[in-house]
């Protein structure tokens, strides 16, 4: 690395699963923080999640430069790969394509920057299939020229601890992945708790 920290471009979903992965990574690279999240619904939605991340960056005073990008809000690529999935329980074949093209932006914005390393804080969630990211990651690895960094950041407590992150920077926890899809499985398993 000639000296120079590692650049990595960090695909982000939300403030609270960035909170561990960042005080994780950000001691050993450089991070673009990369909010690339087409499948967020309603656009409300999107820009509350967006203004968590950006919050959540100022404040936790991380020991390396964290810089956040943007990616463009495209709510219509995401419906159109969704198309015929609609009703695949979370973590089908749906979410398979969901990761697959927000891992391809991670990969294309890592390239442009000539980031050393991409990867996504999604393997934080226990809902997530970390083998699966890896491998969608690695493929583009070579498809794109930019090394994945295979995690599963769930594991040694690191969901415990973005639960504990989340409470101490007061973030907005969301109970549904993003899409309108698992918004409406959300709300179809409280109203039958309630009921």
């Amino acid at each position: 690395m000639n000296g120079r920290r590692p650049l990595l471009l960090l695909h982000a979903c939300c403030a609270p699963c960035s909170s561990y992965v960042l005080e994780y990574l950000s001691p050993y690279f450089d991070i673009r923080l990369l909010y690339y999240n087409p499948n967020i619904a309603p656009a409300e939605e999107y820009g509350r999640r967006l203004g968590e991340v950006r919050r959540l960056v100022r404040e936790m005073g991380l020991t390396n430069t964290v810089q956040v990008v943007e990616g463009a809000y495209e709510p219509e690529r995401f419906r159109e790969i969704a198309r015929g999935l609609e009703a695949e329980p979370e973590g089908g074949a749906r979410c398979e394509r969901c990761f697959r093209l927000r891992l391809t932006e991670a990969a294309l914005a890592a390239r442009d920057l000539h980031a050393d390393y991409f990867t996504t804080t999604l393997s934080i969630s226990p809902h997530k299939n970390a083998a699966l990211l890896n491998a969608i990651g690695l493929k583009l690895e070579q498809t794109y020229g930019v090394r994945y960094l295979c995690s599963d950041f769930k594991k040694r407590d690191g969901f415990k601890r973005s639960i504990a992150l989340s409470e101490q920077y007061g973030l907005y926890r969301q109970n549904y992945c993003g899409c309108a899809y698992s918004k409406l499985a959300a709300q179809a398993e409280t109203d039958t708790s309630k009921g």
